[in-house]
């Protein structure tokens, strides 16, 4: 997928027009309410900021967290708001409702340049249902749309995809970048091109390690399910978590990897423990002599290294989950020693959102990285090649038009 034949902020024309703008301000907070990471505020600002000094009025909606039974006060987008005012240094007005008469009533009255945000849209189930009727109520409240919503852009809500069944739609800078720099990777990779997953299960990124098996020099697969992969060679793996009912799906991708000739690395050594816990007592073992009553947390020293060569030699390097428990202190050296790898490596390095993100953050590398995804879920569909609604639901590109009003001649 890319933005080929989309419309973008850049192409439409925006003075004196009503705009929503899907954002993602889906921030964490402490039990007081107050943001403890503002980067997705921080990475809409350039959109925002556009629209704003070229005379629209400006409409935001965003979800945040999982609000169960309708409005809930801790689930408001007041912070949100407020700090979206700070960073912006001009007035952001919040709205009482979604769709209620205090958003119809201050969009109404926004003018030129005013900013706007509508409370969380989860406080309606039709949200996530992508009910027709909510998108156009939505709808009734602008001109055009706008999504800079990458982190929800692989979820066809209301106010990602089903809005633009009423609203001429273009991208934000947000996701435009998303998509030219992935893509970018991913059909056109400076060589060596090396990719690591981590995480839980082989089950959730099946499709993106034969996807990158067409694309990859190298693949490393780390993190809980390199344990499936382990045991379908023939070693025992203690408690350490393993899909049983992948074996066969483990050894079919080991050997398409061979068929194509990719280097696809596991680890050698890990670092395990006899139970789950922070304080845990750990010790290293190599991965063909995992104990019975053990679980690996880490990868070992070893594998680190072997790791960390394949990154020093590579062009491109993509990386989406962790290959230990970097959340215990005492499992957070492989994650910590990758993140490092990576931010050394002179490589283009794109890392996928989620849990990576968060650990390029904590071990202090953001600045090195080229590219930190604002889309967990929506990153990793990406690198499936799956269609994301949020990005095919764009109005097209009219065919030889060159005028600057397009959404005005849709």
């Amino acid at each position: 997928m890319s933005m080929k034949n989309k419309m973008a902020i850049s192409d439409i024309y925006f003075a004196g027009r009503r705009v929503i703008a899907r954002v993602d301000f889906n921030v964490p907070l402490d039990k007081d309410g107050n943001i403890t990471d503002d980067s997705r505020i921080v990475g809409a600002l350039p959109t925002i900021r556009y629209l704003a000094e070229n005379d629209a009025k400006v409409i935001l909606v965003s979800h945040l967290g999982r609000p169960k039974n309708g409005p809930e006060a801790k689930f408001s987008m007041k912070p949100a708001a407020v700090r979206l005012a700070q960073l912006l240094g001009r007035p952001v007005l919040l709205a009482a409702d979604v769709i209620g008469p205090d958003a119809k009533a201050k969009a109404a009255a926004l003018k030129n340049g005013e900013i706007m945000m509508l409370e969380n849209v989860r406080f309606h189930k039709e949200e996530e249902m992508n009910d027709p009727a909510f998108a156009k109520e939505l709808a009734s409240m602008a001109e055009l749309f706008v999504n800079d919503a990458f982190g929800t852009a692989h979820r066809a809500h209301a106010s990602t995809a089903g809005i633009a069944d009423y609203l001429p739609a273009v991208c934000g800078f947000l996701i435009q970048k998303e998509l030219e720099i992935m893509g970018k990777a991913l059909d056109n990779p400076e060589r060596p091109f090396v990719a690591i997953l981590g995480g839980a299960k082989v089950s959730d990124k099946i499709s993106v390690i034969e996807s990158l098996l067409d694309k990859v020099d190298t693949l490393i697969i780390c993190g809980g399910m390199a344990y499936t992969f382990l045991k379908a060679q023939g070693n025992g793996v203690g408690k350490s978590l393993c899909e049983l009912d992948k074996l066969d799906l483990a050894n079919e991708l080991l050997a398409k990897a061979v068929a194509k000739k990719v280097n696809l690395l596991l680890p050698l050594d890990n670092v395990v423990a006899k139970e789950f816990k922070a304080d845990a007592e750990s010790f290293t073992v190599p991965s063909d002599a995992i104990p019975d009553d053990c679980m690996g947390l880490d990868i070992g020293p070893k594998t680190i290294e072997l790791f960390s060569e394949a990154i020093k030699g590579a062009k491109t390097v993509i990386w989406n989950g962790p290959p230990g428990v970097f959340e215990f202190e005492r499992f957070a050296n492989g994650t910590h020693k990758i993140a490092e790898a990576l931010a050394n490596s002179g490589a283009i390095t794109i890392v996928g959102g989620g849990d990576s993100a968060a650990a390029v953050e904590q071990f202090g590398f953001a600045d090195k990285i080229t590219h930190i995804s604002t889309g967990g879920g929506a990153s990793l569909e990406f690198l499936e090649g799956k269609e994301l609604p949020g990005i095919s639901c764009l109005t097209d590109m009219p065919s030889g038009c060159d005028c600057s009003n397009c959404a005005g001649c849709h």
